[in-house]
């Protein structure tokens, strides 16, 4: 990989790591339902010039927008709403990486050996040490909105799958129209104040947005998807693994957020099971006989 496409992934690791914050101010202000509404909003403005007709894949791009964008986009943001320790979402969010392996086994049939079987069970084992961790128990409803999230990312990976070959700001483009409308309706029932005052919003609140929507959704996955396009899934999809830890130390040096042994412990376990995982599946992928 050359010294500029290696330093575009390095940017990518740092914006992802550090959009725990934009969610964080975003969320806090705006209200969950409201920010993530208007996230969208953004994200559909930016990519409306590649929006188009996809002939066939109409009843995909309906599915995926529900459950890849407003689903995935709304547990999240819910979840930071609730939590103050952020760190302990950044960790949990990573099941997302364990719940796609065990949905492409069942749904694809998949045949996995002992080391992914193993790195799946470290995964959840690491999640269930931390979430004894007192720091992070009282955190409970924040990190199981996140285990929910993780899942409805996975799902939605296994959907993508039916949009291949479709370009990443048509994709883009699509769940944002699918998304708002489907979130500005339940923010109208269950965040009706949120809505009210977008006028007033802080003019850096609009800036979080603006981060989020443009540097982490279109910069951080269409650059990401854009380099898989030109390199082996082996060579990038490991390279974005520091992003959970990076997110750790910036949530421990913005917001205060404690980092108990416990907590060390219960996070390197569940990442190890990542790391194993994702090495491994891109191995498979990369490998014409499909095995890792």
């Amino acid at each position: 990989m050359t010294p500029p496409h290696l330093a575009l992934i390095l940017l990518i690791d740092l914006i992802w790591a550090f959009n725990i914050v934009a969610v964080k101010y975003a969320v806090d202000d705006a209200g969950p339902l409201t920010a993530v509404t208007l996230r969208y909003v953004i994200v559909l403005a930016v990519c409306l010039p590649w929006l188009r007709w996809l002939p066939g894949r109409m009843k995909a791009v309906l599915v995926t927008g529900v459950v890849a964008g407003a689903l995935f986009m709304g547990l999240g943001a819910l979840s930071f709403a609730l939590a103050t320790n952020i760190s302990a979402l950044a960790i949990t969010g990573q099941l997302g990486v364990p719940f796609s392996l065990i949905l492409a086994v069942i749904v694809y049939k998949e045949k996995i050996r002992l080391p992914r079987i193993t790195a799946v069970v470290l995964s959840f084992a690491g999640v269930a040490v931390m979430g004894f961790d007192p720091a992070i128990a009282r955190e409970s409803i924040a990190v199981w909105l996140t285990v929910a999230a993780a899942f409805s990312w996975a799902v939605g990976n296994l959907l993508f799958r039916a949009l291949a070959g479709v370009p990443v700001m048509t994709t883009h483009a699509w769940l944002a129209l699918v998304s708002v409308p489907l979130l500005a309706a339940t923010a109208m029932v269950f965040e009706p104040q949120g809505l009210a005052r977008v006028g007033a919003l802080k003019a850096s609140t609009w800036g979080w947005l603006g981060y989020s929507a443009i540097l982490s959704s279109l910069v951080g996955h269409g650059g990401m998807r854009w380099l898989f396009q030109r390199y082996p899934v082996a060579v990038g999809a490991p390279l974005t693994l520091p992003t959970p830890l990076i997110s750790v130390v910036i949530a421990a040096l913005v917001f205060g957020n404690p980092v108990t042994a416990q907590m060390v412990v219960g996070g390197i376990i569940p990442l190890a099971g990542v790391a194993i995982i994702t090495l491994r599946t891109a191995q498979a992928r990369d490998n014409p006989d499909g095995t890792p």
